[in-house]
């Protein structure tokens, strides 16, 4: 199974305010084109976030990923789930749910959140990012990376630039 990062994160690394707002994501040419995010799901068969990106997405007004499973991890059960959603709830350690969608039968999956990027950063269970750096700083806010035990060496797949001044990168992750 492959795992697999695609994310908007302002110059200064931020995912969105600390405040989980994504004002500065949205505004200008960002919103007018997807940036290869629509060829991108279309690879995916299945997503896995964190339960604060799950209630983030459920605030847009509008359940964006159809019918395709959404595992949201979390160890509280979840308050409000979208009828047209495919939602699970998923808790315990990383190697056992990684384990356990692949048994599941699912070849490619999406993987989003700060915290839950972080979490299968370190446990070595990322395949492939898509950073696209927006032109802002946003001076503080939730990183994209945080700590990790050891480096985390990248090899640069493909680079595309956009009118908007967005720089789009894509990294594979040897495991």
């Amino acid at each position: 199974m492959e795992t697999a990062v695609f994310c908007g994160v302002s110059l200064d690394g931020f995912i969105a305010r600390a405040n989980d707002e994504l004002d500065w994501l949205m505004s200008g040419s960002a919103e007018k084109d997807d940036n290869g995010y629509k060829e991108f799901i279309a690879t995916i068969d299945a997503i896995v976030i964190g339960r604060r990106t799950y209630d983030v997405v459920l605030g847009f007004g509008g359940w964006f990923y159809g019918k395709m499973p959404v595992f949201v991890l979390s160890t509280h059960e979840l308050d409000r789930v979208p009828a047209e959603g495919v939602i699970e709830r998923l808790s315990g350690e990383l190697g056992q749910i990684y384990n356990e969608l692949e048994e599941r039968g699912f070849k490619r999956v999406y993987v989003d959140g700060g915290k839950t990027v972080q979490q299968f950063l370190r446990a070595g269970l990322i395949d492939r990012i898509t950073i696209s750096r927006l032109p802002v700083l946003i001076g503080t806010g939730i990183p994209l990376f945080g700590e990790t035990e050891a480096d985390i060496r990248l090899k640069l797949e493909r680079v595309q630039e956009f009118p908007s001044g967005m720089v789009q990168c894509e990294y594979s992750i040897g495991r």
